[in-house]
């Protein structure tokens, strides 16, 4: 597999997502990770973010050939077989570090029981997304157990504040896949699931400074990506949403009062914002 396929098939543009998710569910969990600890997870998470995209498309070749017919698939650039083994390949990597981490770290099989949750979650999603209405929660439910799987990795419960974190999590990603599902339309079909993004500023209130500005500078850019809704470009509504997750986890962090992890999520999403410049991030 060529790098440049593989890097469009995994929309690796939104990778620093994933890893922000990481740190935001570390702060809510209120543990102090070793560093070792915060890197293997963040690999592991990325890894199987990869394998779900290279999956997508593996299971959407057939409607890709209509609808997107320059993605790797549809436009000869891979097989199937080959897109369905890296991906598979990449889930049970994923899986494995995350029981290596646990391991190093002796939080016993509960992370590992979440990180397996997630794969199946994601397998799931991939095969049934197009023809499953409730597809925007399987996919919120994502998102959620990558804050499940991290938090697991320090600590032996799921508090009350990483319940909802991933809750509010779980409705911006609700809000924000109903947008994505629309993409190939150009123009929404209905607009109250939008709705669902509007959770975190009722839920999420900011606590100190640094909290209150990402909490405006999320809500800035929620607001700015949704007029790109209004506009009908979709596709730069997605993934100008999909970036927010990182300003979203910034105020996770900030809120928890970790500001270091808060500035490192921050970071995520200039990252995030960068690279899907050069990679397309949908």
């Amino acid at each position: 597999m060529r790098l440049a396929t593989a890097l469009k098939l995994g929309r690796v543009s939104n990778l620093p997502t994933v890893s922000s998710n990481v740190l935001a569910a570390i702060a809510l969990a209120g543990g102090r990770a070793p560093v070792v600890t915060i890197v293997l997870a963040c690999v592991a998470m990325s890894a199987m973010y990869v394998a779900g995209m290279f999956l997508n498309d593996a299971f959407d070749r057939d409607i890709d050939r209509v609808e997107r017919p320059e993605r790797p698939i549809p436009s000869g650039e891979i097989d199937a077989a080959s897109v369905f083994g890296a991906g598979f390949a990449l889930l049970v990597g994923g899986v494995l570090v995350v029981a290596i981490a646990a391991a190093a770290s002796g939080s016993g099989l509960s992370p590992i029981g979440s990180a397996v949750a997630l794969a199946a979650l994601i397998v799931f999603y991939d095969a049934y997304h197009k023809q499953n209405p409730w597809s925007p929660l399987v996919m919120g439910l994502c998102r959620a157990a990558v804050y499940t799987t991290a938090a697991l990795l320090v600590r032996d419960d799921l508090c009350r504040d990483v319940v909802v974190g991933a809750a509010l999590l779980l409705a911006y990603l609700i809000g924000l896949t109903f947008v994505a599902r629309q993409e190939n339309l150009m123009k929404l079909t209905s607009a109250w699931p939008l709705a669902f993004l509007a959770a975190p500023f009722v839920l999420a209130r900011p606590v100190g400074l640094l909290a209150l500005v990402t909490y405006v500078a999320f809500g800035a850019w929620v607001v700015h990506a949704l007029g790109n809704v209004q506009r009908r470009q979709i596709r730069a509504a997605v993934t100008g949403l999909i970036a927010g997750i990182s300003l979203l986890d910034a105020l996770m962090c900030a809120n928890a009062g970790r500001d270091g992890l808060a500035l490192a999520a921050l970071a995520a999403w200039a990252l995030t914002t960068l690279f899907q410049r050069a990679v397309p991030g949908t």
